[in-house]
């Protein structure tokens, strides 16, 4: 990794790092609050590395779910990484030994930075690699805080949704191609005032997905 290469992942993943080191704390003090550990929360952050999952498993262990009710949740949580994944077997075929890593820190963050860049697949690799560093950090650092700060945590998960919403107006502001984030933009709304709040995830993401691929073969076609 050259220096060049260094700041520019830095300078990219600056808004995530942010978002991560505080939703991190978030998460690493709510289950210092419930009786768990720095080091269960540190294999949290490193083995599972899914902010909106990691927060539900809090519950999950706290309620005695049972395996099947875990596994259910964590297909309904993080479904939409199915249509990720698709979208990104083109610019990660690559990657030699470093694709299963990628594959597996594919967070909705890092998504959004890697799945229109050009830089190639060590400047993904190294976007996924620094924004986990990030989580795990803020984990840790939540988690030696948590006995230390007593205050409602309730609503700081939005924190991840404040996060996308700033990486999303600044790639319209930076980037001069606006057909993929208004098609998601657009697509999402309808799809919520269609399905409803709880809903309306999956079918939005379907239909994104179709979209955009339709687009790409006309796009391939073109060319």
């Amino acid at each position: 990794m050259t220096n060049q290469e260094f700041k520019t992942v830095i300078h990219d993943t600056v808004p995530v790092m942010t978002g991560y080191l505080v939703l991190g704390a978030g998460f690493g003090m709510i289950m210092k609050t419930n009786g768990y550990g720095i080091i269960l929360t540190i294999a949290m952050s490193v083995f599972i590395y899914a902010g909106s999952m990691q927060y539900a498993t809090i519950g999950l262990l706290t309620g005695g779910a049972s395996y099947l009710t875990v596994a259910l949740t964590t297909l309904a949580v993080n479904a939409r990484h199915l249509f990720y994944g698709i979208s990104m077997i083109d610019k990660y075929k690559n990657s030699g030994i470093r694709k299963p890593y990628m594959i597996f820190a594919l967070t909705d963050e890092t998504y959004s930075l890697v799945c229109t860049t050009d830089k190639g697949a060590n400047y993904c690799f190294f976007v996924s690699l620094f924004n986990q560093l990030y989580w795990v950090c803020g984990s840790v650092i939540g988690s030696l805080l948590g006995s230390a700060l007593k205050f409602n945590t309730k609503g700081i998960d939005f924190s991840l949704t404040a996060l996308f919403i700033t990486i999303f107006i600044d790639q319209i502001i930076t980037k001069k191609q606006y057909f993929s984030a208004v098609t998601g933009f657009a697509v999402s709304v309808i799809c919520l005032l269609i399905f409803g709040q709880n809903s309306f995830l999956i079918p939005a993401m379907i239909i994104i997905t179709a979209v955009l691929l339709l687009d790409m073969r006309r796009a391939c076609h073109v060319n």
